[in-house]
Order: C-alpha cells, then structure tokens, then sequence
C-alpha cells in the first residue's frame, strides 16, 4: 500500500546515493516513533539551524525500531509503524528523511563510527540536532555530551534539546500507556495531532452487514497500543474524511478468539471499500468492550454507540489538527 508523502519530500532509504539536497544541512536524529510534541521540538530546532545555515533540515531515523532487533520476541506496540512514520515526517517542513536499517551492522557502530561514518561522511552534517536523552553507538555508548565532544573535533554544531512536557516529559511510552489505558484525548494532546492507524479493508463475515452496521474492517498488528473498545472516529480514502464509529476488539459476543479487528461504520456512506487503503484518526473512546445478554441488546447498543458518535463529532472536537492522513 503506497500512500503519498507530502508533495518535495524525499525519503532516502541507506546512505548509498545520498542527493545533495539533504547534505550539508541540519539533521534531526531519533526513533520519531508517532512523531509527537518532543519530537516535533527536535524538528523545529533543525529547521531553524537549517534556515541559519541556509541549508536543508533532515530527520536521520531507523527501521525496524532498534528495540525490535535487540529483542525480536517481545515486538513493540509502535504508535507509527514505518509507512505512517514517514508520512507523519513529511508533513514537517523537513527536505527529507534518511531512514537506516537498524541491522547488525548498524549495532556493531560504535559512537565514534556512527559519527564519523553516517554523520560526517555520509550527510556533512553542519549541525546535529537531538533529545535530551539521545543514545547512539554500540552498548549505547553515545549521549548528548559524547556528541558535542565529537562536534569539536569534526566542526559540526550541536543541539540538544531539553524535555518537552508540562510535568513530566512527553515520551513515545507514556502516548503508548495512555492509548492502552484508552485515554485517546490525552494520547492525542501530547502527539500533538490524533492518532491515527492505516490498513486495507478486507473481508470479513459481513456480520455487520446483516445487523444494520455495514463496517469497512482492517486488521491490526497484536501489538497495537489501543485499549479495546467503541470510538468515535475519521476516517479517510480517496478523498475527504469522514466521520465513524468503530470497534476494535475480539468481539466476544460471538465467542471469536480471532486477533483484534478494527471495524468502521462510516456514517451516510454506501460503496465498497475492500482493497482500499483506510486511515483511521480517533477522537474519543465512548465505552470499553462488552458482552451483552443477546443480539438485540448488542444492536440497540450499537445504535446508541452510533448517535454518540455523530453527536460528539458534529460539535467543537478538539483543537487539533488533523493528522497527516486528514
């Protein structure tokens, strides 16, 4: 599934062939896992070094998360897998991105090399920017303090930007607790834009169909970090967004132990969607999940579910933007 990015953004998979448009500029170094507020801080201090230096500002990323090669049994529940990341990436002002393989090659790089041979050699880097607790290199041997000692000996500059967040730091694993705790409208104050998921429709068992709630239904991976439950959504293909109700869960009510499934009922829409890919934003969590005492409790529920869902998203939602899918 090939989803555009923003319109002069380049993404530069490998160092090998790298343009001279992303050389010599600002780079931006991070996992960007959901692209959120602290993310964005980092990013923002790039473009401004860049626009000093009169050069391009780039996002330096890694695919896999380097924590999914270290500890391949145990998969993190990422907020943007690599596809959503990197389009999330190019709606930031950024010239582009250079986007590693995190494989055992790139484990084995010390500090030293990974500055030397990515950051020198590799973009001519005229300044480095990074979080507060940036590590890098073999055994972590890279920090924020490393990376400004090798700054004076390579004559690049260095940013290092300090923890963003009212009272405690804003960070990829606490958006992960709070999507798990299905607290959606926190999630998305720190993302600074909803969270979003992407996915081809596919069929199901038309179950929805025949109780009167026909859903556009997408598989997610085990590991999403969203608590299971009702949403008030959007939802967007081929054009203008709409507005949804889903469901994400195991649907209990028929005694399925299938992997979790996302199912949307667009509001006022009739067509078929399968093959499409679906982006999905949530605003609110209107009710976990239940098991109710027959089918015609499930769809009356269903139906209440449905005017919660038009009214909450007919009103004033949030102040946010949409995400980059909206």
């Amino acid at each position: 599934m090939n989803v555009p990015l923003a319109p002069g953004f380049r993404l530069q998979r490998g160092l090998d062939g790298i343009p001279a448009q992303l050389k010599g500029g600002a780079v931006a170094i991070g996992n960007f896992d959901g692209v959120h507020l602290g993310h964005k801080a980092v990013l923002a201090a790039a473009r401004a070094a860049a626009i000093r230096a009169g050069g391009p500002a780039v996002a330096l990323t890694f695919e896999p998360h380097p924590r999914s090669f270290f500890r391949p049994d145990q998969p993190i529940p990422r907020l943007t897998p690599a596809r959503e990341k990197r389009l999330l990436l190019s709606h930031e002002a950024l010239e582009g991105m250079v986007e590693l393989a995190f494989d055992a090659g790139l484990a084995a790089l010390t500090a030293e090399e990974f500055v030397a041979d990515i950051l020198v050699n590799g973009l001519e880097a005229e300044t480095v920017v990074v979080g507060w607790d940036f590590h890098f290199g073999k055994g972590r041997g890279g920090s924020p303090a490393f990376l400004q000692d090798a700054a004076a000996r390579y004559a690049f500059g260095v940013e290092v930007v300090s923890p963003f967040g009212d009272t405690a730091p804003v960070s990829s694993s606490s958006i992960r607790a709070l999507l798990s705790a299905g607290e959606i409208q926190e999630a998305n104050r720190k993302l600074g834009h909803r969270w979003f998921v992407m996915g081809e429709v596919a069929h199901g068992d038309k179950r929805g169909r025949h109780l009167g709630y026909p859903t556009a239904n997408i598989a997610l991976p085990p590991e999403t970090p969203l608590a299971q439950g009702v949403y008030a959504v959007r939802v967007t293909f081929d054009g203008p967004i709409r507005d949804a109700v889903a469901s994400f869960g195991r649907r209990p009510q028929f005694h399925e132990n299938a992997p979790p499934l996302l199912e949307s009922y667009i509001f006022d829409f009739q067509g078929d969607l399968y093959g499409k890919t679906l982006g999905v934003e949530f605003v609110a969590r209107l009710r976990g999940e239940e098991t109710f005492e027959n089918v015609d409790a499930l769809v009356s529920q269903m139906h209440r579910d449905a005017i919660t869902a038009r009214r909450l998203l007919s009103g004033p939602v949030d102040p946010l933007a949409p995400s980059a899918i909206g």
